[in-house]
């Protein structure tokens, strides 16, 4: 006598049940991101609705009369040179800082060391700036007088060297440490999310600790290095007070970093111009606003990207 099988039941297709939080909660989430958007695009409509009279003035309109291209071309630059020499000068530091209390560093002076970098971040900008001002640029003259009297053959230290320090390498020196901890806490994550296989085999192959972070911990988090430091520039680039304390800006385009002319920055520029602006020349602001716009939301979408390639990574893979 054979036992015969029950019949199976078909699996159920029933969908879960969403509780009424779960709902409230995927709503109020998917609120905030719509919000977000349209915040973004009010932003940019605003911006270019206000630019377009700038975009049709005449070029004698334009302050210094030589018309829009000429007139932003050199704001760009200052912006860029300074956020570049930031960039130079708080990203191996921010690498070196993250690898030591991450892989160095005693548990408590790691914990402590950690906290007093992200209270960098908590400083405000117009502290930098007059911390620069009073205690940086006159300390960096000497520098300058060298770097004219030895490496003037370079553009960057063309000269005349500054006798006040208020140039532009004390301001890309202010915002490399202004940026520092951006960085710095970004890469501090993506080290220690470093896959415990990969470290454990590497010095069980007989590698020494440096020789372990450059294989397995470098190359895991190189992308989140990249990730942060875009963060970073795009802090830099849109960086005001600082900026507008130190820099006796007002030159035209220049790369040299060690005299008293200047290029300004697009949002330094901004700050001091627009109270006493009327008529084309709010306009024109505004445009050079809607500039900085565009080169700060395409370094924060390059960041994004560069994050979102890493989304899918796991240590088994």
């Amino acid at each position: 006598m054979t036992a015969t099988k029950a019949p199976t039941e078909p699996p159920s297709t029933q969908r879960p049940v969403r509780r009424p939080g779960d709902r409230i909660f995927a709503g109020s989430a998917k609120g905030s991101g719509i919000f977000i958007l349209v915040v973004l695009a009010g932003v940019a409509a605003f911006l270019i609705s206000e630019a377009i009279p700038a975009l049709t003035a005449p070029s004698e309109d334009i302050p210094g009369g030589e018309g829009l291209a000429d007139y932003i071309g050199p704001l760009i630059l200052g912006t860029l040179l300074g956020a570049a020499l930031a960039l130079l000068v708080a990203t191996p530091l921010a690498v070196g800082i993250a690898l030591y209390v991450t892989y160095y560093a005693p548990r408590r002076i790691a914990s402590a060391l950690g906290y007093v970098i992200d209270l960098l971040a908590a400083i405000p900008s117009v502290v930098y700036g007059f911390w620069g001002l009073a205690v940086l640029a006159p300390q960096l003259v000497p520098f300058h007088v060298w770097a004219a009297d030895h490496l003037s053959w370079l553009p960057f230290f063309a000269g005349p060297a500054s006798t006040s320090g208020r140039t532009m390498l004390t301001v890309g020196l202010v915002l490399g440490v202004m940026i520092l901890p951006i960085i710095s806490a970004i890469a501090r994550e993506v080290f220690g999310q470093a896959p415990a296989l990969h470290r454990e085999a590497a010095l069980a192959l007989g590698a020494t600790r440096w020789e372990m972070i450059r294989m397995a911990v470098l190359p895991y988090g190189k992308s989140g290095v990249i990730a942060g430091a875009m963060l970073g520039l795009g802090r830099a680039l849109g960086e005001t007070m600082a900026v507008a304390i130190i820099l006796s800006g007002g030159a035209g385009a220049t790369v040299n970093l060690i005299s008293n002319s200047n290029p300004s920055t697009i949002a330094s520029n901004i700050a001091l111009r627009f109270p006493e602006a009327t008529g084309v020349d709010v306009n024109t602001l505004i445009a050079s606003g809607l500039v900085l716009f565009v080169i700060t939301l395409g370094v924060n979408m390059i960041a994004r990207w560069i994050v979102n390639r890493r989304a899918d990574f796991s240590g088994a893979n």
